[in-house]
C-alpha cells in the first residue's frame, strides 16, 4: 500500500488540526459556513482564488465544462482530501468548479493568507502542502495519457487500482475499498460510459479478480489484477 502521507491529503490528524476552524484556535469566526446542499456550488469557474478547503464529511466534484456545455469530472474528492490549494501556487481565478455531491457535506475552509502564515512557521506543513500539489499534478498527467494512450477496460482497471493504492484496507490478500463512487462517477473519472463500466466490472467479477456491491469493492488479489 502507499504511504498516505504521499498522496494529495495530509495524513487526517494533522489535516483536520490545520485546517478544520473547529480545531484552529481563535481563527474560528474567520471562516465562513461550511455546509452545503446536494448540488449546491462551493466555488465556480472564474471566481477570486481565496481558500483553501477539506473535506470534512460528503462528497466534492471537481469539474469544469467543454466549449459545448459538456461537464468534464477532475477529481472527486471523499472525507480528509483538500481542494483550491491552486490559489498557493498564483492562480488568481478558480479554472474550475467544485460542488458537493451529498446532502449535508462539511467543508472546512481557510484563507490563503492564513495557510501562507501558518506555513511560514512549520516547514513540514510546507512541505505536505507541496506534496498535495505535485502528487495532484502527476495524477491529472497519467489521466490524460491513459485517456489518449488506453484502452476503456485498461483505464477502468487502472482506476480501481489507484483508488486501492490510496484509500484501499488490506484484507489478507485482499484489498477492500469503501465505495464511494457510482458507475457514472467511475465513467466520469476515466472517460467512459456508465455501461462500459457496468460491463467491465461484471467481466472482473466473473473472472473472480473483484467483487463489488454498493458499499465495496473488494479485489481478489492486486497483483493479479495488474
Amino acid at each position: 500500500m502507499s504511504d498516505k502521507t504521499s498522496l494529495w491529503y495530509f495524513e487526517e490528524t494533522d489535516l483536520f488540526d490545520v485546517l478544520c476552524p473547529r480545531k484552529t484556535p481563535n481563527m474560528e469566526e474567520m471562516h465562513v459556513p461550511d455546509v452545503f446542499g446536494k448540488d449546491e456550488y462551493i466555488y465556480f469557474k472564474d471566481q477570486p482564488s481565496r481558500w483553501i478547503y477539506l473535506v470534512s464529511n460528503g462528497r466534492v466534484k471537481i469539474g469544469t465544462y467543454s466549449s459545448d456545455g459538456k461537464e468534464i469530472v477532475k477529481a472527486i474528492l471523499t472525507k480528509g482530501e483538500v481542494f483550491g490549494e491552486l490559489a498557493l501556487a498564483g492562480e488568481e481565478t478558480r479554472n474550475d468548479f467544485a460542488q458537493a455531491m451529498d446532502s449535508g457535506t462539511r467543508v472546512c475552509a481557510m484563507t490563503i493568507p492564513d495557510l501562507q502564515d501558518l506555513m511560514k512557521d512549520d516547514q513540514a506543513l510546507s512541505l505536505k502542502i507541496f506534496k498535495i500539489m505535485g502528487f495532484r499534478l502527476r495524477k491529472m498527467e497519467r489521466r490524460i495519457e491513459a485517456l489518449v494512450f488506453k484502452d476503456a477496460r485498461t483505464r477502468i482497471i487502472d482506476f480501481l487500482k489507484e483508488m486501492a493504492e490510496e484509500k484501499g484496507q488490506k484484507v489478507g490478500y485482499e484489498t477492500m475499498i469503501k465505495n464511494h463512487f457510482t458507475h457514472k462517477d467511475i465513467a466520469s473519472l476515466t472517460g467512459t460510459s456508465r455501461q462500459t463500466v457496468t460491463t467491465v466490472m461484471n467481466e472482473l467479477r466473473d473472472e473472480n479478480l473483484i467483487t463489488f456491491d454498493r458499499r465495496r469493492i473488494l479485489i481478489r488479489d492486486l497483483e493479479q489484477l495488474k
